[in-house]
């Protein structure tokens, strides 16, 4: 922000600032002046009106930019990033991922997506989102209205992750209100519920065929009472639909008060976590067996980086986990202060993610290791991963340990916390888009930022209880697999086509220059240019290639045709908004020709500053100013940088015109 001297004549300073707030100081300054040009104050205030409402018509009200809250300071925005990036996968899909690419040779295609297209493309999430402070809808329709559909897909992609996320939150609760007992209820098979169970183990004993942990079992036939398959959902299950109605409320409180709420919240949802698997390390370290597991997650197996899906799901991991192309992270920066230092938030996101992962990895082995020695088992016969690795192999280990109702309370509470963190970001972004967008309809209908809250939150509950059904898994996972593995990839392909190669890695280093005071260095921009584009565009055709359908129970149970037709209709929500929008804007866009329209359709709505190009600077508001007030504006010069917060306008000395005098006279 910047700060001019365009008082009157007793030098009283006045200070310009984004979006509307210069508008305000030129309007006070010229009526605490008067002029020998009164006449044609009436004419030029009626053109400043009209012009006024150009720009409301284009972004919403006049206020827009000034009411967008901000961050109580920089700790709540890292804290909720690192919310949302650390969550339920990094304990059950990494872990996974992890042994069955490689062991400690999948760390090297991991880390190596994680240098050139993670950290790369969070950094550019969190610049667009800071610099255009917007959600990922309006930032996109700013940068590139092209390729705003991206940005659309984003939002239709967090909102059908969110409808069945919080399905897992519910099985947290659910399971934590069971471990208030003195024995916990899946220690062993209960004859009320038991079909195929067995818990019998030793050190020669063998499972019968088909038969099932006493876990397992209590999983499938008291949490789920699953059917026989998507084609039976058969009645609601009562008991998840009240733990789903309690998470949505839990979410509901979180996020009521928009970051208000949310960036207090974070001090304990981003934090707690950490305590408890500090004792989950030490536990699951010291118990027998753990070594073995150990074994299995780090041993390398150099021949697999060879294999092609490897480095697609090093990849795949990174965008899932940090959370890149979801559009939250974006929604998340639009709240920052424009001369925050995003850089280091960058860094400080990814690396506490990747290390976060590694520390679940050991957990999650440690476990895995003493289950198979209890059982007489391979490791390779008791790993799970998704859902059944939390809620049928973590139970069948606190059930052994002593004390294990309490560890099992503290353990659950934990999943609820990760999913929480998660799960507000994913309602954040829908909010934060729908707020950009139709903000005159939501403040003249709705009235109070709460009741938008609740009707997402409510829409979202809808929606989800498919999932609770005695069918719900089968739903659950097919939604899971359509609703952002298909179609991620191709969503942020065309997300950073769209910011980096249209809109340009110069002008986002030059916009990340005007907020942060530095440019970001050659390896940021080469990432942005070469690799990350090409790393995504491999990815994508070779997912689409490698292409399998969906399976359920370790292959047993196959989706029918239907179901895999429903599934790609999912996956199309998130889609086609990219294709169908470009083509909607290319017919608005100004031209005679196709081309000029198309032209026209990838220019930027971001207005630069006449006399210092740039766009967070002074008296920018070409809305309302008057043509002859801009060329005028030409002949003084901006000589500070924006983060410095200070600076001054010097008046053209060959011209003798000073900026007071400027708008005194035309104003």
């Amino acid at each position: 922000m910047c700060q001019v001297p365009v008082g009157n004549s007793k030098g009283k300073d006045e200070q310009c600032g984004h979006e509307g707030e210069a508008r305000r100081e030129v309007s006070s300054t010229t009526t605490a002046t008067s002029h020998p040009e009164e006449k044609t104050n009436r004419e030029e205030k009626e053109t400043l009106l009209e012009l006024e409402s150009q720009k409301d018509e284009r972004s919403g009200t006049k206020e827009d930019a000034q009411a967008r809250l901000n961050w109580a300071n920089k700790l709540q925005f890292v804290l909720a990033c690192i919310g949302y990036s650390v969550g339920l996968g990094n304990l059950w899909r990494f872990p996974y991922l992890c042994y069955k690419s490689g062991g400690g040779a999948f760390l090297i295609p991991y880390f190596t997506m994680l240098f050139v297209c993670g950290i790369p493309l969070l950094l550019m999430e969190l610049t667009v989102g800071q610099f255009t402070r917007r959600g990922p809808v309006g930032a996109l329709a700013k940068l590139c209205p092209l390729l705003k559909g991206a940005g659309v897909g984003t939002v239709v992609m967090s909102f059908l992750v969110g409808t069945y996320y919080n399905i897992i939150i519910a099985w947290s609760i659910f399971y934590m209100i069971q471990s208030f007992t003195e024995d916990l209820p899946w220690k062993n098979c209960n004859a009320t519920w038991a079909v195929a169970c067995f818990d019998d183990y030793g050190a020669n004993v063998t499972a019968p065929n088909d038969s099932k942990s006493a876990t397992e079992e209590f999983f499938d036939e008291v949490v789920l009472q699953r059917s026989t398959g998507i084609e039976a959902m058969g009645s609601v299950r009562l008991e998840l639909v009240l733990a789903l109605v309690a998470a949505w409320i839990l979410v509901y409180f979180c996020i009521w008060k928009s970051i208000k709420s949310s960036g207090k919240v974070v001090y304990v949802t981003a934090t707690v976590p950490y305590l408890l698997i500090g004792a989950f390390l030490w536990r699951a370290l010291t118990l027998p067996g753990a070594n073995n597991g150990l074994q299995y997650f780090f041993k390398p197996q150099w021949e697999l980086l060879l294999d092609a899906q490897v480095w697609v799901s090093a990849a795949a991991q990174n965008f899932n986990s940090i959370g890149i192309a979801f559009g939250s992270l974006i929604a998340f920066a639009s709240y920052n202060k424009l001369d925050n230092n995003i850089v280091l938030d960058t860094w400080a996101i990814c690396l506490t993610n990747s290390f976060t992962s590694l520390l679940s990895g050991m957990i999650v082995f440690s476990t895995l290791g003493n289950i198979a020695l209890e059982q007489g088992k391979d490791i390779d016969d008791v790993v799970a991963q998704g859902p059944g690795l939390v809620f049928t192999v973590y139970p069948q280990a606190l059930a052994k340990m002593p004390y294990a109702a309490a560890w099992s309370v503290l353990f659950f509470f934990m999943l609820l916390i990760f999913g929480l963190d998660s799960q507000f970001a994913n309602v954040e972004v829908i909010i934060t888009s729908l707020q950009d967008e139709f903000p005159k309809w939501i403040k003249k209908h709705l009235k109070h930022h709460e009741f938008l809250v609740m009707i997402v939150c409510f829409v979202s509950f809808i929606c989800g209880l498919p999932n609770v059904t005695e069918g719900g898994i089968y739903f659950f996972q097919l939604i899971d697999y359509y609703a952002a593995s298909v179609s991620l990839m191709y969503v942020a392909f065309f997300e950073i086509i769209a910011v980096v190669w249209i809109y340009g890695a110069g002008r986002l280093a030059e916009n990340l220059k005007e907020m942060t005071g530095k440019l970001p260095s050659f390896y940021f921009r080469c990432c942005w240019y070469f690799a990350a584009p090409v790393l995504i565009f491999a990815i994508w055709i070779f997912s689409l290639v490698d292409y399998k359908n969906p399976t359920y129970d370790k292959g047993k149970y196959k989706y029918p045709d239907w179901a895999i037709g429903t599934g790609w209709i999912i996956a199309s929500l998130s889609i086609l908004p990219t294709p169908i929008l470009a083509v909607v804007e290319i017919t608005r866009a100004k031209g005679s020709t196709l081309w000029e329209k198309i032209r026209s359709a990838t220019q930027p709505k971001i207005e630069q500053c006449s006399c210092c190009a740039r766009t967070h600077s002074c008296l920018n508001e070409d809305y309302f100013l008057k043509e002859e007030v801009r060329e005028q504006m030409k002949l003084v010069a901006c000589d500070y940088p924006l983060s410095e917060n200070r600076g001054t306008v010097a008046p053209n000395q060959e011209n003798g015109i000073h900026i007071t005098e400027t708008y005194d006279r035309l104003v």
